[in-house]
């Protein structure tokens, strides 16, 4: 779930750093630009692990920071495809399960990838498995909101969302479109997120922990219950 990046920066240390030392002015440097942000292909920056190289420092004309050459190693939030994990249902939608880590929120198990059969209850806000019992009924299980949830990684999607040109609002403005269109256009504008994790509990085990917690403790009070059978039988045969 979480991997070592090894990374490489030019790192800027202004003036008013200079009375710390180089490598602990480095890594702070490093932690203010890297955590709790995504790298493109990468993943999403957790914490600094080491410095394993630093380079001469420069100083340009014209500022009167240093510049240094960084490799380093950093802790990255990446699953792989296939790890489960346990999170928290933040909340449902007609689009699926939404799920949070806690320090990862950017989860989603769509509705095709929801144990089946499910259906979505608009006056609950939750997303249902219709459990079929053995005599043909169902039993409704809730998929409710801060409930524990077993899920396998099935997908990770990368976004670029640095900007890679002028914004539809200024394409239209040049176009000759009147202004209050182009704020509407750039207001209704998607915004991206930078790294989304897909998730799928079609199967057996994953889900809501409760459901299976409570299974299991049904089949266990079926063990005892076919224990106890069992002792009164083998008592009967001993008294004939």
């Amino acid at each position: 779930m979480f991997v070592l990046a090894e990374l490489k920066d030019n790192v800027r240390i202004a003036p008013d750093q200079f009375n710390l030392k180089l490598v602990d002015a480095v890594r702070d440097e490093i932690d203010r630009k890297l955590a709790n942000k995504v790298l493109l292909n990468v993943g999403l920056c957790i914490a600094l692990k080491d410095i394993v190289s630093l380079k001469d420092s420069i100083i340009l004309p014209g500022d009167g920071a240093s510049h240094t050459e960084v490799l380093f190693r950093y802790v990255v939030f990446r699953p792989m495809v296939g790890t489960v994990i346990t999170g928290k249902i933040r909340n449902c939608s007609r689009e699926g399960v939404h799920v949070t880590l806690g320090f990862f929120d950017d989860i989603l198990i769509p509705h095709a990838a929801l144990q089946h059969p499910s259906r979505f209850d608009e006056a609950e806000q939750a997303w249902v498995w219709e459990y079929p019992l053995e005599d043909g009924a169902k039993h409704d299980l809730f998929m409710d909101v801060g409930e524990p949830i077993k899920f396998r990684v099935s997908r990770e999607i990368f976004e670029e969302t640095s900007p890679i040109g002028p914004p539809k609002a200024e394409a239209q403005t040049q176009q000759g479109a009147s202004t209050s269109a182009a704020v509407a256009s750039a207001t209704s504008q998607e915004v991206k997120t930078p790294y989304r994790i897909i998730g799928a509990i079609n199967e057996s085990g994953l889900g809501v922990l409760s459901w299976w917690d409570q299974q299991g403790k049904d089949d266990e009070q079926d063990d005892e219950e076919d224990e106890e059978y069992d002792d009164e039988d083998g008592e009967g045969a001993c008294e004939e």
